[in-house]
């Protein structure tokens, strides 16, 4: 690995939120949590110098790895040889998914710059169910907010979207150390395995809109923050208090509060 770094030159960019998995009981650790084989199909985004994408490729399945790096695109080629790997030079932000995956089922694994994480999480999640199944490593605190439930601090609009289309849960802690150059922060792996059928039946644009609008006032009471869109009628419909605030809201209650103002208007 370290020889690589040399002969290329790499330098892991800041811009790119570049932290490379160097750690080889890590990498065995996620391969392991992967739980891919022959005749499965991944997306690996972020794959770095590919070691990860290595083991994946030697538990049998087929692997398309996506790299916004030019030079790593480069390693990866060289590293790569000889496998089931594909090596896609592009923005994961930016990929037209659908032609990608071509109808069939996959699992993306990624090792996620914070940046871009929660957006393409949960654009993943709205758009591409292609995507049955995600692995991904994060930063904790961004782990926290995908898994959180009413009540916890960290809950907010991501924890709604992911509680809609997936099951989701931390299956691992990654410290600083399994990393070049160490970041400042503990990481997280949070899997995410899509649902059959969204959680509630709730028409997901309403739903999202008023989601959105309670978050984006997150102190205020509801009847506050959702003015203009709900009003009292709808909540006592829904049976939802309107001095709560956003975060003490499930996804059932957000549901419920969705019918009763197509109801009332």
């Amino acid at each position: 690995m370290h020889a690589l770094f040399d002969r290329y030159g790499i330098s892991p960019k800041r811009s790119l939120g570049q932290n490379f998995v160097v750690e080889p009981n890590t990498v065995r650790r996620i391969a392991h949590l992967a739980a891919v084989g022959a005749g499965d199909r991944v997306v690996e985004i972020g794959p770095g110098l590919g070691s990860l994408t290595l083991a994946l490729a030697d538990a049998g399945a087929s692997v398309t790895a996506i790299e916004i790096d030019d030079v790593l695109v480069e390693v990866l080629a060289e590293t790569t040889a000889g496998r089931d790997v594909t090596v896609l030079h592009a923005d994961a932000m930016g990929v037209d998914w659908d032609s990608l995956l071509g109808g069939l089922q996959w699992t993306l694994i990624a090792n996620l710059p914070y940046n871009i994480s929660v957006p393409l999480i949960c654009d993943l999640l709205d758009d591409v169910p292609g995507i049955g199944r995600m692995l991904v490593m994060v930063q904790k605190e961004v782990a926290e907010r995908l898994v959180a439930v009413p009540g916890d601090g960290a809950y907010g609009l991501p924890s709604v979207k992911v509680a809609y289309h997936s099951r989701a849960r931390i299956v691992g802690r990654v410290p600083p150390s399994a990393f070049l150059p160490r970041p400042r922060v503990d990481s997280a792996l949070v899997e995410l395995q899509r649902l059959e059928a969204k959680a509630v039946s709730a028409d997901p644009d309403l739903l999202f809109g008023l989601v959105r609008a309670g978050f984006g006032q997150r102190r205020k009471m509801l009847r506050r923050s959702l003015a203009g869109l709900a009003g009292a009628e709808a909540f006592e419909m829904a049976g939802v208090a309107p001095t709560a605030r956003a975060e003490e809201l499930g996804l059932d209650d957000w549901a419920s509060l969705v019918e009763a103002v197509a109801v009332t208007g």
